[in-house]
């Protein structure tokens, strides 16, 4: 996903809040330590006393002073660990402390972003497009099954239970879910309800209506300077841990989209990354509208259901103009 320099820098300085903060914690810790065990601090200049004669030895020319070394310090930190724990402190009271143990908070692992700093990247980006706002109305508390009765009833009621276990194995089992039928009855709804609860996990989801995550593609894929943020782009959209494309088929789709919408589905599928995809084409229009291979990826390796009723949009309308 593509960042300005202003979210980016915004991003950076909440590292950097993380940083200091956690080196003032580690700095607390280490007073109350030395408080309550005057000999720990002891042990600790110690420590940097024999660091520095055994470097000097070896610097010499003292080839046993690296081995000695390590030993006099081993055994230094296992008087450490004994005096903490005899006084009630865990053993790792004074390691380093951070909130994103993989990167150690400095957002980037090997070279490459965190998980964490995706994640930060999304809900910037969330936050700014108010689909933040859209899954505080929409999701699993705001659920009724009022609008539904007979056969449709029984499968919005199968979808529903489908959510929940997708949501319940995430992570464990790798799945990816298709809801298609008639305008209107609650698919989007079911979609931000397993982003609500998912995003709420600390997972990383991708949420595009497909209007816009086609479009965004064509914006980046034909402007010459974008080819970094393109880059950037993929590795999200395959590597995210959930991608949600909503209303597939309302986008105008062409040779491009086809391709697109192939490579997305075939590269999370090799990756058994789950994807989840609603749309109002029913499959017969589907096969119509994309390749033969995208029908056969979303019907061999999705869980289809269709979803019928009455357009609950249009009914709460009526219901309100009637009051």
């Amino acid at each position: 996903m593509a960042l300005s320099n202003t979210q980016y820098d915004s991003i950076i300085r909440t590292y950097e809040k993380k940083q200091n903060h956690n080196r003032y914690l580690l700095a607390k810790r280490r007073e109350e330590v030395y408080e309550a065990i005057p000999s720990y601090e002891e042990l600790e200049h110690k420590t940097a006393a024999i660091s520095v004669e055994q470097g000097r030895r070896l610097l010499s020319g003292d080839e046993s002073a690296l081995p000695t070394l390590h030993q006099k310090l081993q055994r230094l930190a296992d008087d450490k660990l004994t005096l903490l724990r005899d006084a009630g402190f865990p053993g790792d009271y004074l390691e380093p402390v951070y909130d994103c143990p993989d990167c150690q908070d400095t957002g980037y692992c090997n070279g490459q972003k965190c998980h964490c700093f995706r994640q930060q990247m999304i809900t910037l980006l969330y936050e700014q497009s108010n689909i933040r706002e859209l899954l505080k109305t929409e999701n699993f508390d705001s659920l009724s099954l009022e609008y539904y009765e007979g056969e449709d009833l029984n499968r919005f009621q199968g979808a529903v239970d489908a959510c929940k276990s997708f949501i319940y194995t995430f992570g464990e089992q790798y799945r990816n879910l298709f809801f298609y039928g008639t305008v209107g009855t609650g698919k989007s709804f079911l979609s931000s309800c397993i982003a609500r609860e998912l995003i709420e996990r600390g997972r990383l989801v991708i949420y595009f209506s497909a209007t816009g995550l086609f479009e965004h593609l064509s914006q980046i894929t034909f402007d010459h300077k974008s080819k970094e943020d393109l880059y950037s782009f993929y590795e999200d959209i395959y590597n995210c841990d959930l991608v949600i494309i909503d209303d597939l088929g309302t986008e105008l789709t062409n040779a491009f989209v086809s391709s697109q919408l192939f490579s997305l589905l075939n590269e999370r599928h090799l990756r058994k990354k789950p994807t989840l995809i609603s749309t109002n084409l029913s499959l017969e229009e589907l096969r119509d509208r994309y390749s033969d291979r995208i029908f056969s990826r979303i019907t061999s390796n999705y869980e289809l259901y269709k979803i019928t009723g009455p357009d609950i949009r249009m009914y709460k309308k009526r219901m309100m103009n009637r009051k």
